[in-house]
């Protein structure tokens, strides 16, 4: 068990990944975004949220699974966090974890998540839901769960709203959200392997009685985002457009890029923003997430350059061939 430090007045940006908060005010922006989110607000309600999970899963105490109760209360110390959180555990076969509700959120761990996991690997999902609350997630994770489970056709209530790119917007600000509570997961632990094998988990599910390498999975990782041609590239967008989450191979290269960058050390040395800080201009937010795409925009183009630098010596090779 690392001897974790405790981060004191940590503020949320330490850990938000820039593409995160450039795609929420980007989501904010929308046309008729206003509207939905006050009108999910008005339908729903805290309480009633709320009240599903008091009536069907089992709220985290000190004689409530007093176990994961003592580890929470170690996350919330070592992350500083402004409050508890509620806990739930809920039996559900679905591998998933979420940060939900309005005026309080709370954090909701699915059994088969625990199954799957070791208990250092659940210090780290916890650090990741409680990451998501210190950022202000819950409210949109909330609206994306509504829009994914009961589909936007049954919602009467948001008839004449444009919703398909209120909903591509909430999504890809969903993925990238993930991106930054990734981050808060591994400060919330500083065990950098047990937070990785979360999504080795995640990918490939429980060990058994075999054998899984955290490093093949790393390398695996970097082949799915360095290989392929342009239509590879095609298919990840659409393969993604409507998911909450990314790929874990994607998760595990990102944090891993984090981590190789610096950053997770430099804020394990005490060097981050601190809430009494004042915030960051949203000019630089955008900024970094122009450099992040660009990154990606780049990748994207060496990749359609080498498929028709390919093709153009294939026509002339068999040109060649022909005369």
């Amino acid at each position: 068990m690392p001897d974790r430090q405790t981060l004191t007045q940590i503020s949320p940006r330490a850990w938000e990944h820039p593409a995160d908060r450039a795609a929420l005010n980007t989501l904010r922006s929308l046309p008729g975004f206003d509207e939905v989110l006050r009108k999910a607000l008005s339908v729903l309600g805290e309480k009633g949220i709320r009240q599903i999970f008091l009536a069907n899963a089992v709220k985290v105490g000190p004689t409530q699974r007093p176990a994961l109760d003592a580890m929470y209360a170690e996350v919330l110390a070592t992350l500083d966090a402004p409050m508890r959180y509620e806990l739930y555990v809920s039996q559900n076969p679905e591998v998933n974890a979420y940060c939900i509700g309005f005026d309080k959120p709370f954090i909701v761990v699915n059994s088969s998540m625990i199954e799957l996991l070791e208990p250092e690997e659940r210090r780290a999902i916890l650090a990741h839901e409680v990451g998501h609350a210190m950022s202000g997630h819950a409210v949109y994770t909330t609206l994306a769960l509504l829009f994914l489970l009961v589909g936007t056709r049954f919602l009467p209530w948001l008839a004449g709203i444009a919703l398909l790119p209120i909903e591509l917007a909430l999504f890809e600000w969903y993925r990238k959200a993930e991106f930054s509570a990734d981050r808060a997961a591994l400060l919330g632990s500083q065990d950098p392997r047990a937070t990785m094998t979360v999504y080795l988990k995640l990918a490939g599910g429980l060990r058994y009685d075999d054998q899984i390498d955290l490093d093949a999975f790393l390398v695996q990782a970097s082949e799915y985002e360095d290989q392929g041609d342009i239509a590879d590239h095609v298919w990840k967008i659409l393969n993604t457009a409507f998911r909450t989450h990314p790929f874990a191979t994607v998760r595990a290269a990102e944090l891993q890029r984090w981590v190789m960058a610096g950053e997770y050390d430099r804020i394990i040395r005490g060097e981050y923003q601190r809430r009494s800080d004042e915030p960051r201009p949203l000019g630089d937010d955008y900024a970094d997430a122009g450099d992040y795409y660009r990154r990606q925009a780049k990748d994207a183009m060496e990749t359609v350059t080498d498929v028709l630098s390919r093709a153009r010596d294939a026509f002339n090779e068999r040109r060649a061939r022909r005369e």
